[in-house]
C-alpha cells in the first residue's frame, strides 16, 4: 500500500509539473502572436504582391489568428474584399513594390461584384505604370474574369480554364416533404417573391426563372465586356468560345487561339519570367510579399480633415444571434441599431457610408435598422454603398440614405416580402398517430399550434397573409420615402423582383454606378469637404476575440469542418435549421449569389 501511495504522488507531481511547463509553452506561444501581430512589415525595393486567388473571397474577413493555426482551421478561412483592395491599393501607392503576381484559383466570390471589385481594382494598379501577371495550374471562370485584366495570362502546360458562362440548378424539397408528410404553407406578396418556392414548388416558376435570367444574362455580359476590352477580342467571339468550350480545348494550345490566354509553361518558367520584368538574374530570389504582409505594411495614416465613418453591414439580416454555429456572418438587429445611435452622437463623425451587402432577412429587424439610418440621415449624411447583394431587407435598409451608390453588377431590388410556415399534420397525426385536444379561453388562443399541426388552418393562414401584406405596404411607403417616388410606382419595379444594379439605376432603385471609393466621395461632397479621412465600422475582431468569443455570427472550427465534409450538401442542411430560428415575416432574396 506504501508503494501504491508512492508511485500515485508521483504521477500527480507529474501531472502537474507537466501541465505547469504547458501552460507556460502556451503564453509564450501566445505572446510569441502578440509580438508577431503588432510588427509591421516594410517592402524591399523590387518587391512583388503575390495575390493568390483561392478559397471564399467576401465582404469581410474576421482575424482567426493562431486559434485557427493551432487547431488547422487557417487554410480554410474566408479572404476579406476590404483587405485584397486595401493591399492593392497599398501596392499603388509603395514605390519599392513593382508589380502584382496573381496566382489564380479555385476562388469562390460571394457575388458577381466582389470579382468585378478586385478586377477593378487591378485594373486601377496597372493603370499607374506597374504590371500584373497571372499564372495559375487552372482557372474556375470567375477567378479567371479577375486575372483577364492582367498584362499578361499564362496557364500551366497541362492546365485548363473553366469558361462556360453562368448558370446553375437549385433544389427543391416538396417532394421530400410530401414522403415525410410535411406541408410548407407559404405567405406572400410579390410575383417574384420566390424565396418560397423552393418549399412549395418542384420546380422554378416562370417568374423566377424570367427574373433569374435577366439578372444572370446582365452580369454575363458585364463580365464579357470586360474580358473582351482586356484581351483585345469581341465579346461575340468570348460567348462563342463559352458556348463551344467543353468541345473544342483538346489542348493547351486551343486557349491561345481563343485569345483566352497569352501562354503556357511550367512554374519554374513562370518565376524567370517574374525575374525579367523585375531586370534581376535568375540566380537571384524574388522579393515577395503576401496578402498578410501587404495588411501589416507601414503606411502613412491620414487622419487630417472630416472624419467619414464607413459602416460594414454584411450578411443575413437577423433579429438575434441563434444558439448553434454558422460561418457565416450576420447583421444583427438591435446590434446594428445600436452602432448606428454611437454614430449618430459621434460629433468627430460628420458622415456615413453604410457598406450594404446583404441578402435580407428579418423584416422586422430590416424595419428597425431602417428607422436607425433614418434618424442617423437627420443629423448627418448617411450614403450607401452597395457591395455584391443589396436585396429585400438589405435594400430596405439602404432605401432612407441620402444616396445610393452601387457596382454595375450589384444584385439589388427585391421588394417583397413573404412568411413560411411548416404544417405536419399529415406526418403526426396520420403517420404517427398523434391526435390532439385541449380547451382555450378565445377563438384563436391556440392558433400558433393550429398552424403547424392542425389539418384545416385556412383561416389563420387568411390572418397570416394579412399580416404580410400589412408588411409589404409599410416596405412599399419606407421606398417611396426615401426614393422620392409614390408607392404605385415602387409597386411597379417591386413584385420581389431582383434587378442588376446597371437596370436599377433606370428606375431610380440606385443614383450611381460606382465604388465605395465614389461613395465616400460623394459623402464629403455633401458635407462639402475637400480634406478628408475614413475610419471603419464596426471593428473587426482579433484573434483573441476568437478565443475569448462565442458569437456565432463569428464562425467556429466545428462548423468549417462540417462545411469541408458536406460539400455540397452543407448549403440545404443549414438553410434548414435556419428556418427553424428565423423570423416569421421574411424579406429576404430568392437565391444563393455565389460564383466559381
Amino acid at each position: 500500500m506504501k508503494e501504491f501511495f508512492k508511485y500515485t504522488l508521483a504521477t500527480i507531481v507529474g501531472i502537474v509539473i507537466l501541465s505547469v511547463i504547458a501552460g507556460i509553452m502556451f503564453m509564450i506561444s501566445i505572446a510569441g502572436f502578440v509580438a508577431s501581430g503588432s510588427a509591421s512589415t516594410k517592402a524591399e525595393k523590387n518587391s512583388v504582391f503575390v495575390l493568390k486567388l483561392d478559397g471564399t473571397i467576401s465582404e469581410r474577413a474576421e482575424d482567426g489568428g493562431p486559434l485557427a493555426t493551432l487547431l488547422g482551421q487557417a487554410d480554410m478561412e474566408a479572404m476579406g474584399l476590404d483587405d485584397i483592395i486595401s493591399a492593392i491599393r497599398k501596392a499603388k501607392e509603395n514605390e519599392n513594390i513593382s508589380g502584382i503576381y496573381i496566382e489564380g484559383g479555385a476562388a469562390v466570390f460571394d457575388a458577381p461584384a466582389t470579382a468585378q471589385q478586385v478586377r477593378d481594382a487591378l485594373k486601377d494598379f496597372k493603370e499607374s505604370g506597374k504590371w500584373v501577371l497571372a499564372y495559375a495550374d487552372q482557372y474556375m471562370q470567375s477567378a479567371y474574369y479577375v486575372c483577364s485584366v492582367a498584362d499578361s495570362v499564362l496557364l500551366n502546360k497541362t492546365g485548363m480554364i473553366d469558361f462556360k458562362g453562368l448558370g446553375g440548378k437549385g433544389y427543391y424539397l416538396t417532394g421530400l416533404y410530401e414522403k415525410v408528410g410535411v406541408k410548407y404553407q407559404a405567405t406572400r406578396v410579390g410575383k417574384y417573391k420566390s424565396a418560397v418556392e423552393r418549399q412549395t414548388r418542384k420546380e422554378m416558376s416562370p417568374e423566377d426563372r424570367e427574373q433569374r435570367e435577366a439578372y444572370l444574362q446582365g452580369v454575363w455580359q458585364h463580365m464579357l465586356k470586360d474580358m473582351a476590352e482586356s484581351r483585345g477580342v469581341s465579346v461575340e467571339q468570348l460567348n462563342q468560345v463559352a458556348d463551344d468550350s467543353i468541345m473544342i480545348f483538346a489542348s493547351v494550345d486551343d486557349y491561345v487561339k481563343a485569345g483566352l490566354i497569352d501562354g503556357y509553361m511550367y512554374p519554374d518558367e513562370v518565376k524567370n519570367i517574374v525575374k525579367q520584368k523585375l531586370g534581376i538574374d535568375e540566380d537571384k530570389d524574388i522579393k515577395q510579399l503576401t496578402l498578410s504582409d501587404m495588411m501589416d505594411l507601414t503606411t502613412k495614416k491620414k487622419n487630417k480633415g472630416d472624419k467619414i465613418a464607413v459602416y460594414y453591414a454584411y450578411g443575413e439580416i437577423i433579429d438575434e444571434v441563434a444558439s448553434g454555429f454558422t460561418t457565416e456572418h450576420n447583421i444583427v438587429g438591435q446590434t446594428t441599431v445600436n452602432d448606428l445611435k454611437e454614430l449618430a452622437d459621434d460629433e468627430k463623425v460628420k458622415a456615413v457610408v453604410m457598406r450594404v451587402n446583404s441578402p435580407g432577412g428579418s423584416a422586422v429587424a430590416s424595419e428597425q435598422i431602417w428607422r436607425a439610418i433614418k434618424q442617423l440621415k437627420e443629423k448627418k449624411p448617411v450614403v450607401v454603398s452597395m457591395g455584391g447583394l443589396a436585396a429585400s431587407g438589405g435594400y430596405m435598409i439602404s432605401a432612407p440614405a441620402s444616396y445610393i451608390v452601387a457596382e454595375p453588377t450589384t444584385l439589388t431590388g427585391s421588394i417583397g416580402i413573404f412568411g413560411l410556415i411548416p404544417n405536419a399534420s399529415t406526418l403526426v397525426s396520420d403517420k404517427l398517430g398523434v391526435t390532439w385536444d385541449g380547451v382555450t379561453t378565445n377563438k384563436y388562443g391556440n392558433y400558433e399550434n393550429d398552424m403547424i399541426f392542425a389539418k384545416d388552418n385556412a383561416e389563420v393562414l387568411k390572418y397570416m397573409q394579412t399580416y404580410v401584406d400589412r408588411g409589404y405596404d409599410t416596405f412599399l411607403g419606407i421606398v417611396a420615402d426615401g426614393r422620392g417616388m409614390t408607392k404605385e410606382e415602387v409597386n411597379e419595379i417591386g413584385q420581389g423582383r431582383v434587378w442588376v444594379a446597371s437596370d436599377a439605376l433606370g428606375i431610380k432603385l440606385v443614383d450611381q454606378l460606382g465604388s465605395l471609393d465614389d461613395a465616400v466621395s460623394k459623402a464629403a461632397e455633401l458635407i462639402g469637404s475637400e480634406e478628408y479621412y475614413t475610419a471603419t465600422y464596426p471593428a473587426k475582431g482579433d484573434w483573441f476575440d476568437s478565443i475569448l468569443s462565442s458569437d456565432d455570427d463569428k464562425g467556429s472550427y466545428l462548423d468549417a469542418e462540417l462545411k469541408a465534409t458536406l460539400g455540397d450538401l452543407y448549403q440545404p442542411v443549414m438553410e434548414l435549421r435556419r428556418d427553424m430560428s428565423r423570423n416569421r415575416l421574411q424579406a429576404r432574396l430568392p437565391f444563393d449569389a455565389k460564383v466559381k
